[in-house]
């Protein structure tokens, strides 16, 4: 029996109207964005393969595309719509930033790298550049490596840096194996970068680990 069948008052459409998203499983709110099922079941049996495919919300960020459309049921044109629809929730994460919010927290930062970073399966190393009010002026990903590390090449920073305007950097990168402690080779990488662009008058702000339950600040740790 399909979801148009059911009761009025079970359908996960009716009730996100009647009692808000909050009411709802994962199960159902990924029913509403998928919209149909296949031959097979419903929307909402769909969303549920979904979730007991990837095991979590958390999983179903880390999928690509061709992981999507693998699924029976599913396809190129609902792989794309879940797709957007995760995309959407982490821009949403990174307005704050992008609509000149001076980076005068680091849980404003938190947010923002929550929304960019989390859930990567590689490593990936990227910078925030900001103006002399510690504003944004651009988000980039500048290198990407393996499950346990990505080459980072102190003169291609300075670079960039310098290339956008940059007053200062926040540096931020993820750890796939979720934990957010820093390594020996994090504290390295760090004091390089520092002393590199202190020779062009760029400060550090911070740097930031990305894990799965916890994203550490190198200045809150007295590392910087």
């Amino acid at each position: 029996m399909g979801i148009r069948q059911w009761p009025v008052g079970e359908r996960p459409r009716e009730r996100l109207h009647q009692a808000g998203p909050e009411a709802l499983s994962d199960g159902e709110l990924l029913a509403l964005v998928l919209g149909s099922g296949w031959a097979g079941g419903d929307a909402l049996q769909l969303g549920r393969r979904l979730l007991t495919r990837f095991g979590s919300l958390r999983e179903l960020l880390r999928a690509s595309g061709r992981q999507l459309e693998a699924l029976p049921g599913m396809g190129p044109a609902k792989a794309s719509r879940l797709q957007a629809a995760l995309a959407l929730g982490r821009r949403v994460l990174a307005e704050p930033l992008l609509g000149g919010q001076a980076l005068d927290s680091p849980a404003v930062v938190r947010q923002f790298l929550r929304g960019r970073m989390l859930a990567r399966r590689r490593e990936v190393f990227a910078c925030l550049y900001l103006d002399t009010r510690h504003r944004l002026i651009f988000f980039e990903e500048l290198f990407r490596g393996t499950l346990d590390g990505a080459a980072v090449y102190p003169r291609e920073v300075v670079r960039r840096a310098l290339e956008l305007g940059a007053a200062a950097l926040i540096l931020a990168h993820n750890h796939p194996s979720g934990v957010a402690e820093p390594s020996q080779a994090d504290r390295a990488l760090t004091r390089r970068l520092v002393e590199a662009l202190s020779l062009v008058d760029i400060r550090i702000l911070d740097h930031f680990v990305v894990g799965e339950e916890e994203v550490a600040s190198f200045c809150e740790r007295g590392l910087l």
